[in-house]
């Protein structure tokens, strides 16, 4: 049963631990942005390089509350004004550890930073010029390293104080209409897609939304999303769990809870398991739940370059189930016709539910209307390093499942293995590549099974959450083959 987000006892994804303290160094003017130094990481003890991605005074909230607020075609984030004769100490400081992911990206004060390691970018700057020229892109080695990749559904949605209203059409920035609807594989060769990833990462470089409070969690956000003012600069958004709209106020939040019609996601139901259910929903017919959702996954994941348009995709909304109702867990989302035969876009489990197998089930689940479909498929790529990770692991779970019960006297070809999995050849022959269990013979490929790689893994009896095909009534969705 949901908690009142009023109360202090809402179950926190984190805690608040007192912080280790730092011998200070003294310093004669404040850190700058592009400054790299250690930083006490979290609660401590661990130490790791990051760099200053953005600064504001520790009094920033008063300036907003002067009016002082950034125009509508600024960054994401505010303008702040700070003050000529700032100390160090006066100013907080947005930091990205380097090699890591901008999930652990946060905001920390001068008391965290190890100033015995600090190295000032003007310093360095002054150095390099003097041995090459400056980069073009002007991309650091951590920024650089990140790839952007399209998520389905990517969308904002506008909604007026309290509730929110339903009309929604907001995201009229330049990024916004040139990514719209299309791949956005920033590439090297291209100038032109260089310098929109240059832009996109500047433009979400600093998350916006602190934390959520959903169904009877608190959540601390990852990553930046395109909420519509007032909800952009939210320290906590309150979502409702069922129709997903976002309100600032707690008491809007209760209001809304105690009328909102909703106890499951909209669209039919195709999948029942004790305790689970999974919604297949259209974009098309229901928009502003789409566009809520996207905004809410945005949260939790990266790049996301395609928004407002959610029509070309469907939504698989998976929920546990009780007597109060269908509660979202995750959801996966593909496009309803893929010239590429992707057969998944994006994939989210929320941070409260990981680590519950629902990751794998969401994988299956999309491999199974795979087959449902006569067809074979493959998620969108790049993926992410999670992404990566899951369907690494699911795929080697397959793949060693169908070899241990293969007859070897008879033969398997990767095509059969493609047409009795769902799973596409290439992404078979990446993953038996990976467990060098393939060889190339007279230019073909051939598995060349290790039965005790085999043996070992299956003594693992590795336990999966899979998708259970009985329980899935489902053949095809309702607008499948028209046009």
């Amino acid at each position: 049963m949901s908690k009142d987000p009023a109360q202090s006892d809402a179950t926190n994804v984190t805690a608040d631990v007192a912080a280790p303290t730092v011998p200070q160094v003294h310093l004669d003017r404040p850190l700058e942005v592009d400054d790299q130094c250690h930083v006490i990481f979290r609660d401590g003890p661990e130490q790791l390089r990051a760099k200053i991605v953005e600064r504001r005074p520790i009094n920033y909230k008063e300036q907003l509350l002067k009016g002082k607020k950034r125009k509508k075609r600024d960054l994401p984030h505010h303008s702040y004004d700070i003050p000529e004769n700032a100390k160090a100490a006066d100013l907080e400081y947005y930091v990205h550890y380097i090699n890591h992911d901008r999930r652990l990206d946060q905001w920390v004060r001068l008391e965290k930073f190890v100033l015995s390691t600090l190295k000032r970018h003007a310093d360095n700057s002054n150095t390099e010029s003097a041995k090459a020229p400056a980069s073009a892109s002007g991309d650091s080695d951590a920024d650089s390293g990140r790839r952007s990749r399209r998520s389905s559904g990517k969308v904002g949605t506008m909604e007026d104080d309290g509730a929110g209203s339903q009309d929604g059409t907001d995201g009229n920035s330049a990024v916004d209409n040139i990514l719209s609807g299309g791949n956005w594989h920033g590439t090297r060769g291209d100038s032109s897609l260089a310098a929109l990833e240059r832009e996109h990462e500047e433009t979400t470089k600093v998350k916006n939304i602190e934390k959520i409070f959903m169904g009877c969690y608190e959540v601390e956000c990852w990553y930046y999303s395109p909420y519509p003012e007032p909800y952009e600069q939210a320290e906590l958004l309150y979502v409702c769990e069922f129709c997903l709209k976002y309100m600032k106020k707690a008491m809007t939040f209760r209001k809304h809870k105690a009328t909102c019609p909703c106890r499951h996601p909209p669209g039919r139901e195709i999948y029942r398991e004790y305790g689970l259910s999974v919604f297949e929903v259209d974009g098309k017919d229901h928009r502003v739940y789409c566009q809520n959702l996207c905004l809410l996954a945005k949260l939790f994941l990266d790049h996301k370059t395609l928004y407002y348009d959610v029509d070309p995709f469907y939504f698989y909304i998976i929920t546990e189930v009780d007597d109060s109702g269908a509660h979202i867990v995750g959801y996966f989302s593909k496009e309803k016709v893929s010239a590429e035969e992707y057969n998944l876009a994006c994939i989210l489990t929320f941070p409260q539910f990981q680590k519950h197998g629902y990751g794998k089930f969401i994988i299956s689940l999309s491999y199974e209307l795979t087959k449902r479909e006569k067809k074979t498929g493959s998620p969108e790529k790049p993926l992410s390093d999670l992404g990566k990770i899951s369907y690494r692991s699911y795929w080697t779970y397959v793949l060693f499942h169908l070899l241990a019960k293969h007859d070897p006297k008879e033969d398997l070809t990767i095509r059969d293995i493609s047409i009795q999995t769902g799973i596409k050849t290439e992404d078979i022959i990446s993953t038996l590549q990976y467990l060098d269990m393939i060889k190339c013979w007279k230019g073909q490929h051939v598995i060349f099974v290790k039965q005790d790689a085999i043996d070992k893994y299956m003594k693992q009896d590795k336990k999966f959450r899979l998708c259970k095909p009985e329980c899935l009534d489902w053949t095809g969705p309702p607008s499948s083959g028209k046009k």
